[in-house]
């Protein structure tokens, strides 16, 4: 299944686990966040034990690693607190090293954790998309109307990361103290978020403090929201940010999905009736689409194909049993 909401949830509150896939080796430990049971897609806390090597590879998932503590070195380069990187599937990494040891978010995309041993990039690898920054010291902040209708003053964000083709977004986010927005909102997209540093407020799930984690699905009602000291966060969403603001603490996910939809009405009426239409409400087959789905296996969204069965017998995926009772 997809990734169930989760909300609150601090990583703070369960150990790490030894990581035992092929590939990572000795000295590299993991929290889960969320989990996609049928692609293995996760969002992880990593501890690396300091003297941790990991040798040059590439992974068959998109990837995203945000610094949270630490230092690492990936071949030449010293990386710290607040360093991010975006990494296609199959672009080689050069040896990862960290002699102090260094905590870490590892976010795999489209499939589970993997490392593949290689000083070559896979052939089928969009490597023009790899990028990396420092974001703390090379990214100024910028007030939160990168997306419609604004939120409250007093919450700014810095871009990491931009698809074009389906506007999902990487991001930092910070609350300025006594940042408060008193509207309910929600959104078509899913979001994600994980606090670096500070505590913010929410109405339904109560206060979320450093290391504090959410996988919110779309159309779940969040708000009113506040921050009493400030607090700096990673965000991410799957697709388009659209702030659907209203003040109903009670409407449903498929109540705030109609709404949605009826306001896609009003807006694009045509696009509507194609979207509703049951016709085209599904694909008929590969002339459909520009990307098709192989049904063993999969292409990811850079096209590297990756054949596995996602059987899951793999230590991470038996964190939901316990992690996230709240």
């Amino acid at each position: 299944m997809p990734r169930p909401h989760i909300e609150p949830f601090c990583d703070r509150d369960v150990s790490f686990k030894n990581m035992t896939l092929p590939g990572f080796g000795s000295g590299f430990s993991y929290k889960t966040l969320s989990l996609d049971n049928e692609t293995g897609a996760c969002s992880l806390t990593v501890q690396l034990r300091g003297g941790y090597k990991q040798p040059p590879g590439f992974s068959y998932s998109e990837l995203e690693i945000m610094v949270v503590e630490g230092q690492i070195k990936i071949g030449d380069e010293v990386c710290n607190r607040g360093h991010y990187f975006f990494i296609p599937a199959g672009y080689a990494l050069p040896a990862i090293e960290s002699d102090q040891g260094a905590i870490l978010l590892m976010m795999y995309n489209t499939s589970e954790p993997n490392h593949i041993e290689s000083t070559d990039h896979h052939p089928l690898s969009r490597k023009e998309l790899y990028h990396a920054v420092d974001s703390y010291k090379d990214i100024i902040w910028a007030p939160g109307n990168v997306v419609s209708p604004s939120v409250a003053s007093g919450c700014m964000i810095k871009l990491l990361n931009f698809n074009p083709e389906s506007h999902a977004m990487t991001f930092l986010y910070c609350m300025t103290p006594q940042f408060h927005q008193d509207n309910i909102s929600y959104h078509d997209c899913a979001e994600e978020g994980y606090h670096l540093w500070g505590t913010s407020w929410m109405m339904q799930f109560g206060d979320l403090p450093t290391g504090g984690y959410f996988w919110r699905p779309a159309y779940i009602n969040h708000g009113a929201f506040a921050s009493e000291y400030g607090c700096i966060a990673l965000g991410r969403t799957d697709s388009k940010l659209f702030n659907h603001f209203h003040y109903n603490p009670w409407s449903t996910p498929e109540e705030n999905q109609l709404r949605a939809a009826a306001r896609l009405a009003k807006r694009d009426p045509l696009l509507y009736k194609w979207c509703v239409s049951e016709s085209h409400n599904h694909p008929h087959g590969p002339e459909d689409f520009e990307d098709t789905m192989p049904r063993k296996g999969h292409t990811h969204a850079n096209g590297v194909h990756h054949h596995h069965d996602h059987d899951h017998d793999h230590d991470h995926d038996h964190d939901h049993d316990h992690d996230h009772e709240n």
